[in-house]
């Protein structure tokens, strides 16, 4: 059985920053209006929903948060219309990295005009963290010590 999500169009205004948490990831897309989201895809260069079940698309599930991260960016947030114009002028002109310019790579760009992902950061920063233990285990090994 298939069940129909609905999204109340009436909550995102254009320029909005959508978050749909995933369960490794999280998602990020602009509200254009319309029921049109613009986001970025890994294989595919950046995306504008068309249809009326564009929100549906980006949503793998039923929660997505509206602009959550204006509370953790230290910029504050362009103007809406601007958002929405700097995420369509992007499209065709950019391309998907996990690593260097991913969906929140791209939505941070569009709507505090810098290019960052706080998820990345994170990622980066536990296999730093792992690379050193790794080496002072290595190390303490070739030592003869006991890692603490």
């Amino acid at each position: 059985i298939m069940t129909t999500r609905k999204y109340d169009l009436s909550l995102y205004k254009r320029g909005d920053l959508l978050e749909v948490p995933r369960t490794l990831f999280t998602h990020f897309g602009i509200y254009l209006g319309d029921n049109r989201v613009a986001h970025l895809i890994p294989d595919i260069l950046p995306v504008i929903t068309k249809n009326k079940s564009a929100i549906a698309k980006m949503v793998t599930n039923n929660q997505i948060l509206i602009n959550h991260m204006d509370k953790v960016c230290s910029q504050p947030p362009l103007d809406g219309d601007e958002v929405a114009r700097r995420a369509e002028k992007l499209l065709g002109s950019v391309t998907y990295s996990l690593l260097w310019y991913n969906c929140e790579h791209y939505v941070m760009y569009c709507r505090y005009g810098m290019a960052i992902s706080y998820q990345t950061y994170q990622v980066e920063l536990s296999h730093v963290g792992l690379m050193i233990n790794r080496l002072l285990d290595s190390l303490c090994v070739t030592l003869s010590v006991k890692h603490c």
